[in-house]
């Protein structure tokens, strides 16, 4: 057989010429279906091309998933709620809820920095699992102990004597996993837009009638973050929530897998000639 005898290649099969370029389907499958002169059309087109192009279709699938985990992943933060959260509260209990994200270690430590107007001997442990101690730092507190089963989602609780005159109350979090693993739960929303990591946001409800800050509070020190925890949040970067490599994934999954079965039918109806 000649290389001139080779039938024109269909539209369906053309793609894959495409895809090689970009190392989806190897070589060999493009080598075989544009002229090699000693193997048959039926050969080259159905054994090397269809597993080519069923391995490419499997790996973009695969990474598409990959992927799709990881941003699911990544949505999963630290809440914190109150049932009486309103501004000049006082002795307000405060239950952080952390989603446990890793496979193979537990929850094990939670450093956090105070929001301000919060001084870290303003704040007692309430409530917190089985052997966690609580500890004051110079801008907040840390809490933990014996790490938590793999999977298990960590709670504890702490008691604010006074709430500041504000309406929301940003708990910088960055929690440790037994593995040594540490998510910086530390960015705050940009232009309206969910951040990756976002910090705990504790919303509060106007003060009642007649409650006045305390004397004290009109010179109030700032408990922002140390120099350790702003060089975190800088090497955290300003996520916006979204992440661009999923809808590639899943584009590229969804393109080879349309490819894959424009393929076979193709070489199903060529196989249905040459045995007829």
């Amino acid at each position: 057989m000649s290389t001139a005898s080779i039938p024109p290649l269909p539209g369906p099969v053309r793609p894959v010429v495409e895809a090689s370029r970009t190392g989806l389907v190897h070589d060999g499958c493009v080598t075989a279906v544009l002229g090699a002169a000693t193997v048959s059309r039926e050969n080259a087109v159905s054994v090397l091309c269809s597993r080519a192009v069923a391995r490419a279709a499997t790996i973009a699938a695969s990474t598409a998933a990959a992927v799709a985990l990881t941003a699911t992943a990544a949505l999963a933060h630290v809440e914190v709620e109150s049932d009486n959260a309103r501004a000049l509260g006082t002795d307000v209990t405060v239950t952080f809820t952390a989603e446990a994200e890793s496979s193979t270690a537990g929850l094990a430590n939670f450093r956090v920095v105070l929001p301000e107007g919060i001084s870290p001997g303003d704040v007692t442990l309430a409530d917190a699992p089985a052997g966690w101690t609580f500890a004051a730092t110079t801008d907040g507190y840390t809490v933990g102990g014996p790490a938590l089963a793999v999977g298990q989602d960590a709670v504890y609780k702490v008691t604010i004597s006074r709430l500041p005159n504000t309406d929301e109350l940003v708990f910088k979090t960055l929690e440790t996993y037994s593995d040594g693993h540490v998510d910086r739960w530390i960015e705050l929303p940009q232009n309206g837009s969910e951040p990756a990591h976002p910090a705990p946001v504790l919303k509060l409800t106007p003060a009642s009638p007649g409650a006045t800050p305390p004397a004290s509070s009109t010179a109030v020190t700032s408990t922002g973050p140390t120099g350790s925890v702003t060089a975190v949040a800088s090497t955290a970067g300003d996520g916006d929530g979204s992440s661009p490599a999923v809808p590639i994934a899943v584009g590229v999954g969804v393109a080879v897998g349309v490819l894959a079965v424009a393929g076979a039918r193709w070489w199903r109806r060529g196989r249905g000639r040459s045995t007829g």
